[in-house]
């Protein structure tokens, strides 16, 4: 990433809520910010970075505001209020409240379906643009901001201010925010279609909004949980492809392309918010990311260890996913079929029962076992269900392998 572009992306969630908090207006304000940007965009390279690109910006989005307010007919009796504030110079202190936090909330309003809330977090506080963010879901533009924009009225609709939620609210608000962190970057970990394995703006968008939430609340357990389970999840993503793209599961990566200095971050964080914060289903998760970036080899994996965390997980946080990795586990500690006999609690599952992950799990399973045709379908039965090409190609390829 450019110098003017990690600027730009630094800048623009404080600007949105520095022009959400003077003005209101979601939308207008939203729009606003994008058109100081594409200015930015466009003049920093060749002019130079400001000495203090966050004033800059907010003063040409309120000009731009200012322009727009002054043309609104039904907005007359703002008009000589909102002039006056709009033509000024922002002063940016350097004790400037830094509305970003704020800005996630709202956000990840209650009202709104997953999709939306990620959508609008991607524009509003990770300032991709509507065709990056349309790319990076493999929709079309138009329908992307439809969805944006329906999110935005939908908050307007509300009335919800521009503050942060009372406390009684805080905390389920704040698992809000993280559920839509944590799916952005799985999304861009594992993308769910298309041709690519992996969708770097996601994955990094979601890491660096991480950590910037992680600044804002250092001692929140589950915040310092969440972005370690990042760290060391993409830490392996070097390893995680061939260079024809094909993938490469764990069992089969070079280690020596891990990121270490990832690794390192994400063990330290961990390691110092189990000793200190009260458990949560991210920190468990965390820690079974560690326990297999730690292993030099596959073969070194600390299974009983994990095996162990699952069943904690299990407890906290229990679903179908969790069931179906703690199966994986179970597997490598008591065999197989203790794997297999949990997978099978999974075919009542609505959640799962047609999920290809299932298919292919149990597949791996019985090919341990050595019931080469039974895991033979289920390998092609999981490549069907899965729009991942990626997927797709190492399934048929299992399968064909078995067949041979």
């Amino acid at each position: 990433m450019g110098r003017v572009e990690e600027q730009l992306r630094e800048a623009a969630p404080q600007v949105l809520g520095i022009l959400i908090r003077r003005y209101g207006q979601f939308d207008a304000c939203e729009d606003a910010v994008q058109e100081a940007l594409l200015s930015a965009a466009t003049q920093w390279p060749e002019e130079g970075i400001p000495d203090n690109p966050r004033a800059w910006l907010v003063t040409v989005a309120s000009r731009r505001l200012t322009d727009q307010f002054r043309s609104d007919a039904a907005r007359r009796r703002r008009e000589a209020t909102v002039a006056s504030m709009g033509e000024e110079t922002y002063e940016d202190q350097p004790t400037a409240h830094d509305d970003t936090l704020t800005l996630l909330f709202l956000c990840c309003h209650p009202s709104l379906t997953a999709a939306s809330q990620i959508a609008l977090t991607l524009r509003a506080v990770g300032g991709l643009t509507t065709a990056q963010i349309a790319h990076a879901f493999l929709v079309p533009e138009a329908t992307m901001a439809q969805r944006i924009s329906r999110a935005k009225q939908r908050v307007k609709a509300t009335g919800s201010e521009f503050t942060m939620p009372p406390e009684p609210e805080r905390a389920e608000r704040l698992r809000a925010v993280l559920h839509v962190l944590y799916l952005i970057f799985n999304e861009g970990y594992t993308a769910t279609s298309g041709p690519d394995l992996h969708r770097g703006e996601l994955t990094r968008e979601a890491i660096r909004l991480t950590r910037g939430l992680h600044r804002a609340l250092p001692d929140d357990g589950e915040v310092a949980g969440l972005l370690a389970l990042m760290l060391l999840t993409d830490a392996r993503r070097p390893a995680r492809t061939r260079p024809d793209g094909s993938l490469v599961p764990l069992a089969e990566q070079d280690r020596a392309l891990w990121s270490r200095p990832d690794i390192e971050e994400g063990v330290a964080l961990i390691t110092d918010t189990l000793a200190r914060a009260p458990i949560g289903p991210y920190q468990i998760q965390a820690a079974i990311a560690a326990v297999h970036d730690e292993a030099p080899r596959a073969d070194d994996t600390d299974w009983p260890q994990i095996l162990g965390l699952y069943s904690v997980l299990e407890r906290v946080a229990p679903g179908p996913m969790v069931t179906l990795n703690h199966a994986i586990a179970l597997a490598m500690v008591k065999g197989p079929r203790a794997g297999l006999d949990l997978l099978a609690t999974l075919d009542s599952d609505d959640r799962i029962a047609s999920h290809h992950r299932l298919a292919a799990t149990r597949a791996h399973l019985l090919e341990i076992t050595g019931d080469a045709a039974a895991a033979r379908a289920q390998y092609q039965l999981a490549a069907k269900r899965t729009s991942s090409v990626p997927e797709q190609r190492y399934l048929e390829a299992r399968a064909a392998r078995l067949a041979t």
